[in-house]
């Protein structure tokens, strides 16, 4: 008789895989049942947005438990005196109100250090890991590179970023994605040389993305002018950046 074998449940793994919690032994069989499953690359970057959603929805879960409460009350027997109620259902939507409110006021009237607007700010650039086939025609160190960046393995992504460089200096999305991952890892100052590369080369299509995380360098980094000259410029184009620069601008010290 054929034994059967149970597929494996990924659920458990993606978890501790997105939150770090992987020991050495489990995140090197992770990354190789990775590495062979494209479904299973989905799931984890499915995850991993939802739970940068999740976080962020605080307003939603208030009005949830309030609309937990409000069903219960809807089953207790009506108040014999005249005084009217306010029904939950607007309870709800007036404390919403109430929050958004206050971190409306409160982000308006408070600047803000270069690692809060990071944390408002920056969301981490995405690539898209090639397929199979397209690995077989791209040079071979750029698609390692690429593997390494999405698992943000971002030191040896920058390794094999650099190696594509070296062979093919013109290349910019090399030199977009050495920068980036440099910047992941906090090495600003290399970071920002891939980034003025960038933009000197001024004949690619990674300019609005270069600029931006030029001027998040120079603010990490404390070159207040320099950010803010770079900001304006984002502000003044039709940058799909330029809403968040020109927020940043109200915001820095």
């Amino acid at each position: 008789m054929k034994e059967f074998i149970k597929p494996i449940d990924f659920s458990y793994f993606i978890e501790r895989y997105n939150s770090g919690e992987m020991n050495e032994a489990e995140l090197t069989w992770f990354l190789k049942e990775l590495d062979g499953n494209e479904q299973l690359r989905r799931e984890v970057e499915l995850r991993k947005k939802t739970d940068m959603v999740l976080k962020s929805h605080d307003v939603i879960q208030l009005r949830s438990k309030l609309s937990s409460i409000e069903s219960k009350r809807a089953a207790e027997k009506p108040v014999k005196n005249g005084i009217k109620r306010i029904p939950l259902g607007y309870a709800a939507a007036i404390a919403g109100f109430i929050l958004i409110g206050s971190i409306i006021i409160l982000f308006n009237g408070k600047s803000l250090t270069s690692d809060e607007i990071l944390d408002r700010f920056y969301k981490s650039y995405e690539v898209t890991t090639p397929s199979r086939s397209q690995q077989a025609i791209l040079n071979s160190d750029y698609s390692t590179a690429i593997e390494y960046y999405n698992i943000r393995d971002y030191r040896s992504a920058a390794l094999y970023f650099s190696k594509v460089m070296s062979s093919d200096p013109k290349y910019m999305e090399s030199t977009m994605l050495y920068g980036v991952s440099n910047f992941e890892f906090k090495d600003y100052p290399e970071a920002k040389h891939s980034f003025i590369k960038v933009i000197d080369n001024n004949d690619n299509l990674f300019l609005e993305d270069a600029k931006w995380h030029l001027a998040l360098c120079y603010l990490k980094t404390g070159e207040m002018e320099k950010a803010a000259d770079v900001l304006n410029q984002i502000k003044g184009s039709e940058s799909i950046y330029k809403k968040d620069a020109a927020r940043i601008m109200r915001k820095m010290k």
